[in-house]
């Protein structure tokens, strides 16, 4: 099994601890400002806002890798305070015209198993308020909000729903968009192949 650079996983698991009551209290589906629910606890598009700085290179994972399931990932360590190994399905990814700008996007369930949630580390620099958008296999699926913001990037994170489960389970490819400007819309690709059964697989 292969241990990789410390520090990051760990990091992902202990604010999983932290933010998942906040996460789980929050309505499963987001509301546009029309009253229409949004996809998937994803909202739709905000204002425009005046861009950060540029994007730095998001980090290696931390933990050891248990098996591998396509493109995925399950990787486990013991986050600080934790009495027990936690595990997610991770898959590491970067913008293909701009290998500075790369995701960790990060699939895992709380401790009581009542909830799964999609978790992406984006890098510091990127645009905040226009948050991160999502497609899979060319559908808009909707955009979820950064909710907090380490050393080592800003987090987006949504409850993974039936609905939304379903539809990375079963769709070939997915493209996060990140904002450097609030004109540049960066899409960088995520291959679901192994997606289904990772997440299976996930303790």
């Amino acid at each position: 099994m292969r241990r990789l650079k410390d520090g990051f996983l760990s990091a992902v698991l202990a604010s999983g601890l932290i933010a998942a009551a906040t996460v789980i209290a929050a309505p499963a589906m987001a509301q546009s400002s029309s009253g229409k629910p949004a996809a998937q606890g994803l909202e739709p598009p905000p204002a425009l806002q005046d861009a950060p700085n540029a994007p730095q290179a998001v980090q290696p994972p931390s933990g050891t890798v248990k098996s591998k399931h396509g493109a995925w990932s399950i990787i486990c360590d013991t986050p600080p305070g934790a009495s027990s190994e936690q595990c997610a399905m991770m898959q590491n990814v970067v913008a293909e015209d701009r290998p500075e700008v790369g995701l960790s996007v990060v699939v895992l369930k709380t401790a009581d198993h009542k909830a799964q949630i999609l978790r992406v580390l984006a890098p510091l620099g990127v645009l905040l308020p226009n948050g991160l958008g999502l497609k899979v296999d060319g559908k808009d699926i909707g955009r979820a909000y950064f909710v907090r913001c380490f050393q080592d990037g800003c987090y987006a994170e949504v409850i993974l729903e039936k609905q939304l489960l379903d539809t990375l389970s079963h769709g070939k490819s997915a493209t996060f968009i990140v904002f450097q400007t609030p004109e540049q819309g960066i899409g960088i690709p995520v291959d679901l192949k192994g997606f289904a059964e990772g997440f299976a697989a996930l303790p």
